[in-house]
């Protein structure tokens, strides 16, 4: 079985879809909570580092409603920083193992950068925020509930494709293959690859389109 993150994972990183989620997350918090622009930054980080997510920390001190903050910052045209991969889509379509995407955001954002991608058929399911029942990534809670939402009791049997170092420690920790998408850290003694990106695939990990989990 294979997690794939979405975002910066699936697409580019400097395709700038991120970084303007991250401007309306900042918009949100000074529109909708009146919070100062001088203090947002830091106490984004705050959230962040504390409880993995911006949403998550303001869900703690705001009660923000989830589905009201991720609606917001997902109002974005999508189509304008992304476009069809299909190169990307052969790749997944060749895999023999059943493909999850497992994000901490919404899975009406996912279904959105899919569709663009042209990928959404490569997929068994998407486990997102809500389904985690508000888990997210890096909490181990995360991993386990990804885990029995797929249907697979025993993580040593699924890799994990994701940009972010921080997220990969704790999965590898707990029996994941993990893959290190993108430059977004060192893999040195935290990720079992590493992949400039998941068009790499083949020619790293050629051992997955055996049928194995791992090259």
């Amino acid at each position: 079985m294979l997690f794939f993150d979405l975002d910066d994972t699936l697409y580019p990183s400097d395709s700038g879809l991120w970084p303007a989620i991250q401007e309306r997350m900042c918009f949100f918090m000074q529109e909708r909570l009146g919070i100062s622009p001088e203090v947002i930054p830091a106490l984004r980080r705050q959230y962040y580092e504390t409880y993995g997510t911006t949403l998550r920390g303001l869900q703690t001190y705001h009660q923000v409603d989830a589905d009201d903050f991720l609606t917001y910052v997902h109002d974005l045209p999508v189509e304008q920083f992304l476009q069809p991969a299909p190169r990307l889509r052969e790749i997944l379509l060749s895999l023999p193992q059943s493909c999850w995407i497992f994000t901490n955001a919404s899975a009406g954002h996912a279904v959105r950068v899919l569709e663009v991608l042209g990928v959404s058929e490569c997929f068994a399911g998407v486990i997102d925020i809500f389904a985690l029942q508000y888990a997210c990534k890096p909490q181990a809670e995360a991993y386990w509930r990804a885990l029995t939402i797929a249907g697979q009791t025993d993580p040593r049997r699924v890799v994990l494709f994701e940009d972010s170092l921080r997220n990969i420690i704790p999965a590898r920790k707990l029996g994941f293959t993990t893959v290190l998408v993108g430059s977004n850290g060192s893999p040195e003694d935290a990720a079992d690859y590493t992949l400039p990106s998941l068009l790499e695939l083949p020619g790293t990990m050629p051992g997955l389109f055996a049928g194995g989990l791992d090259g």
